[in-house]
């Protein structure tokens, strides 16, 4: 039956890979001309370079409706000189008041600000690209673009940009440096979309035509961008960016001394060609980055925390994103886990518009005090687009134990990992889908020790429909992946019906039935999890959802269900429980927003779960912006687990003094842990993408109030051109 739903998916993905290979939006074209003038970024439209330049406007409506052109007026133009590329977006009102942001800081929440996005696609492959843009105030967004459509937010580099307000427009006006963006010498048609949020009007819109079902990052429906010559080729681009760092530090609970360390290091950059980058690391630090958000962990598996090192976020989907949320074969936050790294260098980028390689090498140090090795860490990555949109990717995933330690007995010399895959994206980006194939090597597994996986989804305006197939081998081996969970065959279909009334406050209401079976080897089911949901969208963006679950667990190992030690559930022991839950999620429009999600069902050995998260924020524009998350679990289980409650609760005050210095504080209370975590962070980006962090966080015990860890981080960073 397997094989028979696997060689299904396999047709279903290669017949739809020449429906619709045109450019969907080809006939959209802006000339690019030479600027010829020298341009001031100070948002006024008043150069002769920028009178001169070609204009985009006529947006077209994607949301509330994608039938008409957009109620709000934008215009747009673009040029160029030897070193930047220019852009100026005059953003117009149609409804008076202010504007609506969270703040001034960096890479926003898109729902949640009036904004206007460039998204810029330079081989035109309709794959990757890059994303600039900003809010009404001036707060700035930067992310490297993959999969036809998402932004990665982590990705930041060196740019210029100003927003002026007046009672009848906002201009945003940017440069953006030659140096800072990857493309190919040569290439005189790059892909372009621009897009525009006005939450005051609840309108998005997008300068080609975008369908409401896909975000207007979709690059399979930009425009073209049209140079009047080849665009400049960036000179010698090789940027060091050093670092150095001192502070404070004291483990309380192990009765440890006061430390004060002090270090240095840095990372460098060089580009190959325009289009192809090499960085390197020595003795790199992380401190600066944001601490993970909490959960209360009711989960049988290990949980993911997303990468944030910003080393490794450049083309980071040509390693990170091979495989499934649930089957990756490489996650970089493996590397440096448990020792910090001395070293590392990776090559990435484009090498035309069909091929992109990576490679990475990563060096750790031993720690002789937990046995622990030294590793290297090797990856390697090809991707071949074909046909339309679609692509063949390879990945290789290597770690070697080094060193004194590495022949010790309870380490594990290798561990390595090969895989292939073919990803779907026809031209409409109606049809997506994935075939994948992983095999590993480890010392001891042998047989079953392979992976094969494959998904298909349609997606147009009213119909959602999805099929996605899993088989994990029970002796599959990814070290330095993400693979929770092995020995598994796994089915997940989705249907979705969408309707759209023609007035009234409702904007679209959904139907939706998915479910999630997991089955041993043999095919006896193990898990289930059905659930029936109807979704509403109203006029002013708001949401609710309404769910009925259905869930059945055969446990295939002991598991608490409190997971805080108070017993364990036996293995083969059957589990299956009913619950609803409703979620609704406020209009974006006001200052005070707010999110709610309960449920109310069975749980584990016929006990009862009442669950309760709300997210509450207010912002007090454009300076300050408040957000308090919590969560509260109530669980009610026969002995020996008892009746449990657990709290989560995180509050978050993000201040931005000015879109170059920011203040976060956030403060987690996690009661299933007993931990609370205390992390405030001062950024002043005193020039583009160099920065001076003082970074302070605390963990403690609750009750009775005890520190347990305390660390004051002072550094700098700074970005050199050569």
């Amino acid at each position: 039956m397997m094989l028979r739903i696997f060689c299904l998916l396999s047709f279903c993905l290669f017949i739809n890979v020449s429906v619709f290979a045109q450019k969907k939006n080809a006939g959209y074209r802006y000339l690019i001309k030479r600027a010829t003038s020298s341009i001031n970024i100070d948002g006024v439209l008043d150069e002769q370079a920028w009178l001169q330049a070609d204009s985009a406007d006529n947006f077209y409506m994607v949301l509330p409706m994608d039938t008409s052109a957009a109620r709000v007026r934008t215009h747009v133009r673009m040029t160029y000189d030897d070193h930047n590329l220019y852009i100026i977006a005059v953003c117009y009102n149609l409804v008076p008041g202010p504007y609506m942001v969270e703040s001034l800081k960096r890479d926003f929440n898109f729902s949640k600000n009036d904004n206007f996005l460039l998204f810029m696609d330079p081989f035109d492959a309709r794959t990757d690209g890059f994303s600039f843009g900003a809010n009404a105030a001036g707060g700035q967004w930067d992310g490297s673009m993959y999969e036809g459509s998402k932004v990665d937010l982590s990705w930041d580099n060196r740019w210029f940009s100003t927003v002026k307000n007046d009672a009848e427009k906002w201009v945003w006006e940017a440069a953006i440096p030659f140096k800072s963006i990857r493309y190919k010498k040569g290439i005189r048609e790059w892909g372009i979309n621009f897009s525009r949020n006005d939450l005051k009007t609840a309108e998005k819109s997008s300068w080609t035509p975008v369908p409401r079902q896909f975000p207007t990052a979709s690059l399979a429906y930009t425009g073209t961008l049209v140079w009047d010559e080849a665009p400049p080729t960036a000179t010698s681009n090789v940027s060091i960016i050093p670092y150095a760092l001192t502070g404070f530090s004291k483990d309380y609970e192990h009765n440890g001394s006061s430390d004060f360390p002090y270090d240095f290091g840095g990372d460098a950059k060089i580009s190959l060609t325009p289009s192809l980058n090499v960085d390197l690391t020595v003795n790199p630090d992380f401190s600066q980055v944001d601490v993970d958000q909490q959960v209360t962990n009711l989960d049988r598996y290990e949980l993911f925390f997303p990468e944030k090192r910003q080393f490794f976020l450049e083309n980071g989907d040509l390693f990170s994103n091979f495989g499934y949320a649930g089957i990756r074969p490489f996650f970089s936050r493996r590397i440096g886990l448990n020792a910090p790294i001395a070293f590392g260098a990776r090559i990435s980028g484009k090498i035309n518009q069909n091929w992109r390689i990576g490679a990475m090498n990563m060096q750790t140090r031993s720690d002789a005090a937990i046995s622990q090795a030294a590793q290297n860490y090797s990856v390697v990555t090809l991707q071949r687009r074909v046909f339309a949109r679609s692509n063949i990717g390879l990945l290789f995933v290597n770690r070697n134990a080094t060193g004194s330690l590495a022949n010790a007995d309870d380490n594990n010399p290798y561990n390595r990992n090969i895989g292939l895959e073919y990803n779907l994206a026809s031209s409409n980006n109606l049809w997506t889908g994935k075939l994948l194939g992983l095999k590993s090597f480890s010392p001891g597994l042998k047989g079953n020790d392979a992976v094969v996986s494959g998904h298909l989804q349609y997606l147009s305006k009213h119909w959602t429909l999805y099929l996605q197939q899993e088989y994990v081998g029970k002796n599959y081996n990814a070290e330095v992946g993400y693979v929770p969970r092995k020995g598994y065959i796994k089915l997940s279909p989705i249907v979705q019906r969408n309707f759209f009334p023609k007035s009234g406050n409702i904007l679209a209401h959904s139907l939706q039935i998915a479910s999630t079976y997991f089955f041993d080897p043999s095919f006896n089911r193990t898990d289930n999890q059905s659930t029936l949901s109807y979704l509403l969208t109203f006029r002013n963006q708001s949401t609710l959802t309404f769910s009925g679950i259905n869930d059945y667990v055969m446990l295939l190992q002991p598991f608490d269900p409190v997971r805080i030690g108070s017993g364990m559930l036996p293995v083969g022991s059957k589990h299956n429980w009913n619950s609803a839950a409703v979620k609704f999620v406020s209009k974006p429009q006001n200052v005070f927003t707010y999110l709610i999600d309960a449920s109310y069902g069975g749980y584990y050995a016929d006990g009862i779960r009442k669950s309760l998260t709300s997210q509450v924020g207010y912002r007090f524009q454009p300076y300050v912006n408040i957000a308090l998350n919590a969560s509260y679990n109530d669980l009610r289980l026969p002995e020996p687990f008892g009746h449990h409650t657990f709290w989560l609760v995180g509050p978050r005050v993000d201040v931005t003094f000015s879109n170059k210095l920011y203040l976060t504080n956030f403060i987690q209370y996690n009661e299933q842990i007993k931990n609370m975590n205390i992390n405030t962070r001062l950024q002043w980006r005193y020039k583009p993408a160099s920065d001076f962090f003082i970074v302070y966080s605390d963990n403690s015990l609750p009750s009775p109030f005890t520190v347990k860890y305390r660390q004051l981080v002072v550094k700098w960073t700074y970005w050199w051109n050569i």
